[in-house]
C-alpha cells in the first residue's frame, strides 16, 4: 500500500529522511570527472581537448553501438533475472576493469569494443541494484528505468541546473519517451528495437551519456595511463554508475511507500 501525506499527517521516519539525504548527496555529487582528474592528475577537460580531431566520431559510434546493446539486453534479457539477494557489485566492477585494461592498452582503436562490453556490464549491475530496492524486473517499465540512470548525470543541460530538483527535472524530462517506449514494447514486443519511440528515448540517453563517455575516454587516451590506469579508470566508471543506480532506486523505492509528491516535496526541503 502506498502511504501518501494525505494518509498520515506525521513526517517521515528518521531513517528515511536519512536514506534520501544520502540519495541526494550522491545525485548532487561534481560527477566523474572530478573524481578522474584526481586520479590521473590532470583536469579532464584539457585532456579532451587533446584528443585527435576523428576522435569525436569514433566516440559517438561506440555509444550509439553501446546504448544499442544496452537496449536490447534491457528489453530481452533482464526480465529473466529475479534471484533475491544484495547485488553483486564487486563482481561486476572486477569485470568493467577487466574491460578497461583493454582501453588503456590500446587507446581509441578498442573503444568500439570496449564500450559496448561495459556499458552492458554496468547495465546488469544497474538491473542488480534495481532489484535488490524492491522493483519488478519483469516489468518493462522498470527495465526503461535502468536505462534511464545513463541519464541522469550528463552534466549541465536546460533540464538539469544544479538546484535542488535537478535530479527530478531530468526524470520529468524523460518521462514521456519512457511511457512512449514502455507502451509500444508493450503492444508490438521487442521485434523492432529501431521504432521511433525507442530511438528517441535512447536519443535523450545518449546525449548525456555521451558527456560522461567524452570523460572516461579522455583520461584513458592520457599516454602514461597504460592497462592498469584502465582498468582502475573503468572500475572508477562503473562505480560511478552504482552509486547513481543505488540512489536513484532508493527514491523510486520511498515514492512507492511513502507516495512521489511527499518525497519529492521532503527531498527538496533538504
Amino acid at each position: 500500500m502506498i502511504r501518501t501525506h494525505s494518509d498520515d499527517d506525521r513526517p517521515l521516519p528518521a531513517d528515511v529522511i536519512a536514506e534520501l539525504r544520502e540519495a541526494k548527496q550522491t545525485l548532487e555529487h561534481h560527477g566523474l570527472a572530478d573524481r578522474l582528474t584526481e586520479l590521473v592528475g590532470t583536469p579532464i577537460t584539457a585532456s579532451m581537448k587533446m584528443l585527435p580531431s576523428v576522435a569525436e566520431d569514433t566516440i559517438h559510434a561506440a555509444i550509439d553501438k553501446s546504448l544499442a546493446a544496452a537496449l536490447d539486453v534491457a528489453l530481452r534479457t533482464l526480465g529473466h533475472d529475479t534471484k533475491d539477494g544484495k547485488p553483486k557489485l564487486l563482481t561486476h566492477k572486477l569485470l568493467a576493469g577487466i574491460s578497461g585494461a583493454a582501453g588503456g592498452a590500446f587507446g581509441m582503436a578498442t573503444v568500439a569494443i570496449e564500450l559496448p562490453v561495459s556499458t552492458v556490464l554496468i547495465l546488469r549491475s544497474i538491473a542488480d541494484i534495481a532489484r535488490s530496492q524492491g522493483e519488478d524486473l519483469t516489468d518493462v517499465r522498470t527495465r526503461l528505468a535502468c536505462l534511464e540512470v545513463f541519464a541522469i548525470d550528463g552534466g549541465e543541460s536546460d533540464v538539469d541546473d544544479k538546484t535542488e530538483v535537478g535530479y527530478f527535472a531530468v526524470r520529468a524530462a524523460m518521462s514521456k519517451q519512457v511511457a512512449d517506449a514502455s507502451k509500444y514494447v508493450l503492444k508490438f514486443g521487442v521485434a523492432d528495437t529501431a521504432a521511433p519511440p525507442l530511438v528517441k528515448l535512447m536519443g535523450m540517453i545518449a546525449k548525456r551519456f555521451g558527456v560522461v563517455v567524452s570523460e572516461k575516454i579522455a583520461a584513458q587516451a592520457i599516454p602514461v595511463i597504460g592497462a592498469v590506469g584502465g582498468a582502475l579508470i573503468n572500475s572508477y566508471f562503473i562505480d560511478h554508475y552504482q552509486d547513481l543506480a543505488r540512489a536513484h532506486f532508493t527514491i523510486r523505492r520511498l515514492e512507492r511507500e511513502y507516495g512521489e509528491a511527499e518525497i519529492r516535496a521532503a527531498y527538496a526541503r533538504l
